[in-house]
């Protein structure tokens, strides 16, 4: 299948103002004036340039209007490989010093996630643009005071959920809502892999420092790293938040030197019945990622950028006679209870999304909309509170896993959004 660039699928999915593209994905407005914003630079600060940052970096040193001007860090080896992608930069090795530079617009913030709050709230205080890594913050109440902060500085804030910026996702949701496969009645997440997340140390000192991702003190594990992810993709297909979560979690295969779970599997429920799950086990990769949108007359999976109609054209008459002789046989042989046929999966190889395959998935889009938002200083409908949700739900989760209780939504975090009104008495 052949690769469509960023030009291609916004010319493709009709990027104008009331089209389809913005209607399913309004946050694509950033790039409404992008022939006006030719020549402006988006003059940004790396803190955390390790392996997400240098990932990050590496799309942004190729945008013209993007210039990595600062990194700060305080492992020398991630500063070393980081100057590489942007040689120019400015080092630091205290956040607060970058963020006192006047010439810096924006900041990007990859460092562990229990760093994230303090240097958000202190970007936003210092007038800066912000770009945080999912998740937003190490709890609820974090996550709920950067989103109030950013709200009170008029500042632009992006959080990395690229899938909101991936044309096989943007295609997938606009089929969604627009009725034709039906109702949703069920969503369906996963991500396994099979590794234990460990990465090699130069010293073992430095084993907290580097694999932080194993450590409760810096982490949530699976919940923060992978669900949020895709929970972020129910309630965008929804259009609603879920009320209440339950679910389980355990270290059931990397037990040396892990304190986060390697195995868990978490129920969301909404208002309207509908459930959405998400399990993860970090020891058996067969099935990989997907979301799989159950819908009354089709199911979409839009990682593998497939859907697929419940009713299927006709087989030829060939394979018709061998089913009427299999159903023949199945009638005649004596079942207990009442009489049934088995249901299995079905053998329907579905369509794709796309014509072509998409470059990537959605984290350049994701970072260009930022600079072009840091250059208009115009913040994207909604791309903020996707973000939000996203990162309470991951936290909601890993809480009912650790206290074994179904929980509700509080409402003291919730936003006047979708479903979901904001507490009038919260401060």
């Amino acid at each position: 299948m052949e690769a469509i660039n960023r030009r291609q699928f916004i010319k493709e999915m009709g990027m104008i103002v009331g089209g389809v593209l913005l209607a399913t994905s309004p946050w694509f407005s950033a790039f409404s004036d992008q022939k006006n914003t030719i020549g402006s630079i988006a003059r940004i600060g790396v803190i955390g340039p390790g392996s997400r940052g240098q990932f990050l970096m590496s799309f942004m040193a190729k945008n013209p209007k993007v210039q990595i001007v600062a990194l700060c860090d305080i492992y020398q080896p991630s500063i070393d490989a980081a100057l590489k992608i942007a040689p120019t930069a400015k080092v630091y090795s205290d956040y607060r010093r970058l963020l006192e530079n006047k010439e810096i617009d924006a900041v990007v913030i990859a460092t562990p996630l229990d760093k994230h709050y303090q240097i958000a709230m202190d970007a936003f205080e210092a007038g800066k643009h912000v770009f945080c890594e999912k998740s937003i913050a190490y709890s609820l109440e974090e996550t709920y005071d950067i989103y109030q902060k950013y709200l009170k500085s008029n500042r632009v804030f992006f959080v990395g959920q690229q899938r909101l910026f991936d044309p096989r996702y943007i295609n997938a949701i606009e089929k969604v809502h627009s009725g034709e496969f039906g109702v949703i009645s069920g969503i369906r997440t996963f991500w396994h892999r099979n590794n234990d997340w460990r990465r090699p140390v130069p010293s073992p000192n430095l084993d907290e420092h580097i694999n932080w991702r194993l450590y409760k003190a810096h982490s949530k594990g699976i919940m923060t790293e992978l669900a949020c992810h895709q929970l972020q993709i129910g309630t965008w297909a929804l259009r609603q938040i879920p009320d209440k979560v339950m679910g389980h979690g355990a270290i059931t295969y990397w037990k040396e030197k892990r304190e986060v779970y390697d195995n868990v599997s978490c129920i969301y429920t909404f208002d309207n019945g509908v459930k959405m799950n998400f399990d993860s086990v970090l020891s058996n990769k067969f099935y990989g990622l997907e979301e799989q949108i159950l819908c009354s007359k089709g199911t979409i999976e839009p990682e593998k950028s497939k859907y697929f109609f419940e009713e299927i054209p006709p087989a030829p008459a060939f394979l018709q006679m061998i089913n009427e002789v299999e159903n023949a046989m199945f009638g005649s042989l004596p079942f207990a209870g009442t009489s049934w046929v088995p249901e299995t999966a079905n053998q329907n190889t579905g369509h794709y999304l796309l014509n072509k395959k998409p470059e990537g998935d959605g984290t350049s889009l994701m970072l260009e909309a930022f600079a072009e938002a840091v250059i208009t200083q115009k913040q994207p409908p909604l791309i903020a509170e996707e973000g939000y949700y996203a990162t309470q739900l991951s936290l909601l989760g890993h809480q009912a896993m650790e206290e074994e209780r179904m929980l509700v939504f509080p409402d003291k975090f919730k936003l006047n959004y979708l479903n979901h009104k904001a507490n009038q008495f919260t401060i």
